[in-house]
């Protein structure tokens, strides 16, 4: 399938079927772009829950799922930029993210339920905002060398480098 798209033919995947040394700079700005669309995500979902008073687990699913709506749509829109159709973004946005939101919302959401109170802690409470802090910050670091590793291998966000 042609991914040319009028940008000029370069192969980011690789050369002769083998994936493109991914280096550590690669990998933590592709970390940081899609941790900027889960963080939007989480601390929407958490400011919702914790202020409707949701069940914790109702807010964790909150959290999740605006998570991946808005790390989905930051970089379909990049994506869409590039005159890509309406579909093929989303398919494009789906296997660029999914492995590596997914990795963060199982770190952060892990972390604001196991330390203690911080679920329970309301929106003027210092230790709901530093828990959010840290597990998103936790998460970028777990979720690096993921990232990485799918870089090296063509896959993640590679996928949407034939787009840029």
């Amino acid at each position: 399938m042609d991914h040319d798209h009028g940008h000029g033919h370069h192969d980011h995947a690789g050369h002769g079927g083998h994936a493109a040394p991914a280096t550590w700079r690669m990998a933590a700005q592709a970390t940081l772009h899609c941790l900027t669309g889960c963080a939007i995500g989480e601390i929407l979902g958490m400011v919702i829950g914790t202020a409707a008073g949701l069940h914790n687990g109702a807010t964790v699913a909150l959290s999740i799922a605006l998570a991946f709506v808005f790390g989905y749509a930051l970089t379909m829109r990049g994506v869409l930029k590039a005159d890509v159709p309406l579909r093929r973004a989303l398919k494009v946005a789906l296997a660029a993210d999914t492995l590596s939101i997914a990795v963060m919302e199982i770190i952060d959401n892990t972390v604001m339920v196991t330390i203690p109170g911080a679920m329970d802690a309301g929106l003027a409470d210092l230790l709901f905002w530093g828990a959010l802090a840290g597990s998103l910050a936790l998460a970028f670091v777990i979720t690096t060398p993921v990232n990485r590793w799918m870089i090296g291998r063509g896959k993640g966000h590679a996928v949407v480098h034939a787009y840029h």
